[in-house]
């Protein structure tokens, strides 16, 4: 299952992994429009409301076998960036919006939160499962705002706990960051260098790496960075590449 999969690095890995082979179930609040291969099971879900969160669980509980991977990609943050023609992304704490906590804590944190806690309860019957987190390097950094980086540290203090508690049932959860994703926002925005980019499938393809990887288990808990994973597990991008792995100095 993917959360968030309408747009975005979310689109991206359900696109990826189904060209993996995978099951796909993408889930989102535009999922029925969006660009996604005919073989990914559509999920209409807001993730802002926990019962229709339980409720795509239970579609997925209904149509397979079981559930291997989720990967928690729900996130609102990026939306309404400009509002009355300013730009509040980079202002301080004391002059955000405060949707911008929602969209982050509420849709991004705890959206994956709940997510994963519905996740586990198929997962642990079966002993194995991976939980992905989309994360970023704001959590060791700060970039841009702070309730940014609060969101993302909190992820990642999240997964590392959550791996502690599934470790004895055999289910694996870290945190992935991505880098520089040539998503539909990126690309419009012309402001980013992107000679080092990243196609948004080439998340799902590391993931389909790590879901393969025999070492999988020793990972738990830890951050990775996607385009280190892929070197290492000989992962290409869509053209035939390897990204540069970003740097907390380069990011």
């Amino acid at each position: 299952m993917v959360t968030g999969a309408s747009r975005g690095v979310g689109r991206g890995v359900a696109i990826g992994l189904a060209a993996a082979g995978f099951e796909v179930f993408a889930t989102g609040r535009s999922i029925h429009s969006a660009d996604l291969p005919p073989a990914v099971n559509r999920v209409s879900c807001d993730h802002l409301d926990d019962s229709q969160t339980q409720a795509a669980f239970e579609q997925l509980s209904a149509k397979a076998d079981g559930l291997d991977v989720l990967i928690n990609s729900a996130w609102g943050g990026y939306e309404r960036m400009v509002e009355d023609g300013k730009f509040t992304w980079p202002v301080p704490f004391w002059e955000q919006p405060l949707h911008r906590w929602t969209s982050m804590m509420d849709a991004g944190l705890r959206a994956a939160f709940v997510a994963s806690s519905s996740a586990a309860r198929i997962m642990i019957p079966r002993r194995q499962g991976l939980i992905v987190n989309i994360s970023t390097w704001a959590a060791r950094k700060y970039i841009g705002n702070v309730i940014y980086g609060v969101s993302k540290a909190a992820t990642d203090k999240m997964t590392a706990d959550m791996a502690q508690e599934l470790r004895p049932h055999g289910i694996v959860a870290i945190s992935l960051y991505p880098g520089l994703v040539r998503t539909e926002a990126v690309l419009a925005s012309n402001w980013f260098d992107l000679s080092n980019s990243e196609s948004p499938e080439f998340t799902g393809r590391v993931i389909a790496a790590l879901w393969s990887d025999p070492v999988l288990a020793e990972r738990s808990g830890q951050v990775l960075v996607a385009a280190a994973v892929a070197i290492e597990l000989g992962v290409l991008d869509l053209d035939g590449k390897q990204p540069r792995p970003l740097t907390i100095e380069a990011v």
